[in-house]
């Protein structure tokens, strides 16, 4: 099973939930605002993995993140098999901002 750490107010999370929230058996979505614990576990996995040093040089918070079986850490999506919000494949800003989801 694929762990995502991700926040339902960030649009780059948002897009990768609707793709896996009908797949609970492929991916566990660990939304890291629900609760102090999960934005713990997020923050040392931030802190330790150095998957995450171009975000933090870039400012950015490394979400969504996916965590694989084998421990490997990735802030692609196409790492799990997913489609990245912004790419040719998905649906425009605009489009998340009308609250179309899933597209």
């Amino acid at each position: 099973m694929i762990k995502i750490y991700g926040l339902p107010t960030c649009p780059y999370c948002d897009y990768i939930y609707e793709q896996v929230k009908d797949r609970k058996d492929e991916f566990e979505y660990i939304n890291i605002g629900a609760h102090v614990n999960n934005l713990k576990q997020f923050m040392h996995l931030r802190d330790t993995d150095p998957v995450f040093d171009h975000c933090k040089a870039a400012g950015d918070i490394g979400i969504p993140a996916f965590v694989f079986e084998d421990g490997r850490v990735s802030v692609d999506p196409a790492d799990a098999g997913l489609i990245e919000y912004g790419s040719p494949a998905a649906c425009s800003l605009e489009d998340h901002k009308n609250g179309r989801k899933g597209c």
